[in-house]
């Protein structure tokens, strides 16, 4: 078993030494080092590959609407098909599977590397590929997510999937920055083959590990209704089913950042196209600066809490309002580091609750249900701030997504009063609620 950190008790104050400890914690357990190592090196080269595969489309057809359908081929699976891909999780080793999707998402990307290379490529053989990477994400992500669990434990779990999280985020500023020199030197092919050759290094990790160091829970056994029962625990487990409304609220309408960001850059602050693409990239890198700051914040906590959730969400929302309410496109950029700093928190919170209150043989199911809400809610959430934007101005659009965040801090509140209730109503001598007679 993997050796545990020693714990610091949550009422002794931190000195800086201690919270930059904290912070890397669970960077000791070699099995979990080895992972954020493949993630970093992987997630870098996956960014590439998106920008480089925008740019090919807008090549092919100059058009934004087959751009739209690339994104939603490549999203639709994950809504779609990634509650299989959590039962497969519950089902098999995540080991195993994630050297499978791994190794399938890679040779997606050595091929289209080569058909862009040749020359030979075409649009429809793009979304062909989209959707297959697709598929290989909705297993993928609720397999990785989970297998983060198996190899650091409960009392990791915050600080690794935090950090994951931050390498997310850290990857969106220096993929693209790479394409971008990629691209201008030496063309679109060179970004899809760094990507597909990337994956190698995710390969080599997830073989170093020590099997014998994973936590891991006993397979589910294969029985008829299991998908069922998944959505079935879900729905009555209030643990479980409130942070699922809080991330599909707020992964459907205000992580729409695709959308909402150039909208406000070409519209709202218009200019030339090399500046409206440098407005666009200033929004992300300075969104990426605040989650980075965020992730190393949400990392130094030592658990996970609904306090911290809910203010993440109320944070996330009044971030996107100053962002809509912004007179020039600086202030906008200022005020999405305040987007990025409360990003962070509420997705790493959202899973890490998830798995804390998910029993081991549902923990797959669960958090298929988290990816389907957080990046297969783009499907949906996509065209309708895309329709907002385009209607009423990029502005509303910011607003619809601020509204999302803070009715999901609402649902924050409503469960913390409930615990409240539920915990005072449990003290000795207290008397259950249906038992209380009227003064």
């Amino acid at each position: 078993m993997p050796t545990q950190p020693q714990s610091i008790s949550p009422s002794a104050p931190l000195s800086l030494k201690q919270r930059v400890h904290h912070t890397f914690s669970s960077l000791k357990v070699r099995n979990y080092r080895l992972f954020f190592i493949g993630q970093t090196i992987s997630l870098c080269g996956t960014w590439m590959q998106s920008i480089a595969q925008a740019l090919l489309v807008l090549k092919l057809t100059n058009s934004g609407i087959a751009l739209g359908l690339v994104v939603g081929l490549q999203c639709a699976p994950v809504l779609l098909l990634a509650s299989y891909g959590g039962l497969l999780a519950d089902r098999f080793p995540k080991r195993r599977l994630l050297l499978i999707t791994q190794s399938c998402a890679g040779v997606l990307a050595l091929t289209l590397g080569i058909l862009v290379a040749t020359g030979s490529v075409q649009l429809w053989m793009v979304y062909i590929l989209a959707f297959g990477l697709g598929v290989v994400n909705a297993v993928d992500n609720p397999v990785r997510q989970t297998f983060i669990h198996e190899m650091v434990g409960r009392s990791q779990l915050t600080n690794a999937v935090t950090l994951n999280s931050l390498i997310v985020n850290m990857s969106r500023v220096v993929g693209p920055a790479i394409a971008g020199v990629i691209v201008a030197q030496f063309g679109l092919a060179p970004c899809f083959v760094v990507n597909g050759l990337s994956f190698g290094a995710v390969l080599g990790c997830l073989y170093l590990m020590d099997g014998r160091a994973l936590m891991k829970s006993e397979p589910v056994k294969a029985a008829k209704g299991q998908l069922r029962a998944g959505f079935s625990y879900a729905w009555k487990t209030p643990a479980v089913r409130d942070v699922l409304l809080m991330m599909a609220l707020v992964g459907t309408l205000t992580y729409e950042f695709v959308v909402s960001l150039p909208l406000l850059a070409h519209v709202t602050f218009p200019g030339t196209e090399a500046q409206v693409a440098a407005g666009v990239a200033l929004l992300m890198v300075a969104m990426g600066i605040g989650a980075v700051v965020g992730g190393l914040f949400t990392a130094s906590r030592m658990t996970a809490s609904w306090r911290t959730l809910t203010i993440a969400s109320f944070g996330f929302g009044a971030g996107m309002v100053i962002v809509a309410l912004s007179p020039s496109l600086m202030w906008a950029a200022a005020a999405m580091v305040v987007v990025g700093f409360f990003s962070v928190p509420f997705t790493s919170l959202t899973n890490s609750l998830l798995q804390l209150a998910a029993a081991a043989r549902m923990r797959g199911r669960v958090m298929a249900l988290w990816t389907m809400a957080f990046i297969g809610s783009t499907v949906i959430g996509g065209p309708i701030i895309g329709w907002v934007g385009q209607s009423a101005g990029p502005r509303w659009g910011l607003v619809v997504g601020a509204a999302a965040a803070v009715a999901a801090g609402g649902i924050g509140v409503r469960v913390m009063r409930r615990r409240s209730r539920e915990a005072v109503s449990t003290l000795p001598g207290s008397v259950p609620d249906q038992e209380r007679l009227p003064a």
